[in-house]
């Protein structure tokens, strides 16, 4: 009843149209009889007259509309005519456009094709809203990380590539996939951006609300005039930066040339699948969300660091024959800190492998027993420095030389020991934190999985190594400083359903 006198501007003394029909003889004639009254005594019962929306001026009402959501406009222009009237005011789409989905653009030059704002709103933006943020291909073990935004007068699906081998921090690279814009009144147009020819008729279906796939409708667009070994060289030039003859190591070649043949022959015809950035919390170590990592002859992998109580997780947004995409390449116990020797001792790779594996031997001995490790650190309040070591010390433990370097933030010297190696020689040379942590290998085609014990070496909010005590080999992790607009996971719970679904399809 308040929503009728609000919208019709009538209440119970003056009489409410739609509660007359539900009204029976009786209850009309009485109601009736109380409209007689004499309207002086009517106003003196009644208090001051409200003001109707249908008696505002159609400035204000246009002004009141746009500041409401467009999803509830259709329902407000089925009130009535003069309501439906004023919401093809292009004024208030042009609001509702830039409000909800940050176009900024000029949208007046609109009227030149005949499309107006509200058109571009229904049936551009608010029609493909689902497939707004991030989202992972389904490219067998190589997966991909995939954002969908608005970008002035389209929505474009921006394929992110980390830079070339072995440079890790250098900044992510992006090449557009599809795009989608409104060219005229009936419907909106869906273009591949596949291939050197230009945009190109696709198709876009969104099959549920986490999922949709693209296809491309004219492949031809595709190819190359000098064939498959001219699509090859360029696509290796946009992959890794350089030429065939460049890369000597004869695996290496094999690696790049299988990337190519398995994933080419998709030819842009691929299903998405949403992902969601990791929720953060005060209490996690760093900031979580998403790094650029080196995996050997794999070149450079995008990882997805989260928290989970007392461990890390590291969960592969790219992945290789070996470890797919999807798989959770390193756990962190954070529970366990590890102190690490001197420099000299360091260097020693005999050294580091004997506090590693008196962990593990640890780790094993509580896991037969039942036993669950008290935290090794608890959460700091001074931020960045980090978490300090507990006050409990044991003779020769080095906690008491540890803890001072933790809580001032200066770290402490790191270096490689002898015999492992890196794709990236340029790694921090002083550290802050290090953790015991297992990280997942595999032969070609994920066969026979494992988890091998490990190093994780925090250098500061941005950069992480990990070291692989089996591979003698290092990765170097650094943050992809990238922007990403609905990315965010709805609950800790979506996100953690969202790790178990990509999981599960490359197990």
């Amino acid at each position: 009843m308040a929503v009728c006198a609000r919208l019709c501007g009538v209440g119970p003394a003056r009489g409410c149209r739609r509660r007359q029909q539900r009204r029976g003889p009786a209850e009309t004639a009485a109601a009736d009889s109380e409209a007689d009254t004499d309207p002086e005594e009517e106003r003196i019962e009644a208090g001051p007259a409200r003001c109707s929306l249908l008696e505002l001026p159609p400035e204000l009402l246009v002004e009141i509309f746009a500041s409401l959501p467009g999803t509830d406009l259709p329902s407000l222009a089925q009130v009535c005519s003069r309501f439906r009237r004023i919401l093809h005011t292009d004024t208030i789409w042009r609001r509702r456009c830039r409000e909800e989905y940050g176009v900024c653009e000029n949208l007046r030059k609109l009227e030149i094709t005949g499309v107006s704002c509200r058109d571009v709103y229904a049936k551009l933006l608010h029609r493909y809203r689902h497939i707004l943020g991030l989202w992972q291909p389904d490219i067998g073990p190589y997966g991909g990380l995939l954002n969908v935004v608005v970008d002035g007068l389209f929505i474009i699906g921006w394929m992110y590539l980390p830079p070339h081998d072995p440079h890790v921090g250098d900044p992510m690279r992006f090449k557009p996939l599809f795009r989608i814009h409104l060219m005229e009144r009936k419907s909106a147009t869906v273009e591949c951006m596949y291939g050197h020819k230009g945009p190109h008729n696709g198709h876009i279906q969104i099959v549920k609300k986490d999922e949709f796939s693209t296809k491309c409708n004219q492949t031809d667009h595709h190819r190359m005039s000098g064939g498959r070994q001219e699509e090859f060289r360029t696509w290796l030039r946009e992959e890794w930066g350089r030429t065939l003859e460049d890369i000597f190591h004869e695996h290496m070649q094999e690696l790049i040339l299988m990337k190519f043949i398995y994933t080419s022959q998709y030819d842009n015809c691929l299903t998405y699948r949403r992902i969601y950035l990791p929720p953060s919390h005060p209490d996690d170590l760093i900031k979580p969300g998403l790094f650029k990592g080196t995996y050997g002859s794999h070149g450079l992998e995008i990882v997805m660091l989260s928290f989970h109580g007392s461990r890390a997780r590291g969960t592969k947004i790219t992945g290789d024959p070996n470890i797919p995409a999807g798989q959770q390449t390193v756990e962190i116990d954070l529970q366990r800190r590890i102190q690490l020797p001197d420099v000299e001792n360091l260097q020693n790779f005999n050294e580091l492998s004997r506090i590693v594996l008196e962990v593990r031997e640890q780790v094993r001995q509580e896991q037969e027993a039942g036993e669950v490790p008290a935290p090794a650190w608890e959460p700091s309040a001074k931020g960045p420095a980090g978490p300090p070591v507990k006050d409990s010390k044991e003779p020769g433990s080095g906690a008491e030389a540890a803890e001072q370097p933790a809580s001032s933030g200066q770290g402490q010297p790191f270096v490689l020991p002898v015999g492992v190696s890196s794709r990236n020689e340029d790694y921090p040379r002083t550290c802050r934190l290090c953790f015991y942590g297992t990280g997942l290998i595999a032969g070609h085609g994920f066969t026979s999985p494992e988890r091998t014990p490990g190093v994780f070496v925090l250098f500061d909010e941005d950069r992480f190594g990990f070291l692989w005590l089996e591979l003698k080999s290092f990765s170097l992790y650094s943050r992809v400083q990238a922007t990403f607009q609905n990315a965010d996971a709805p609950s800790p719970q979506a996100f953690d359903e969202m790790l178990k679904n990509i999981q599960s399809l490359t197990s």
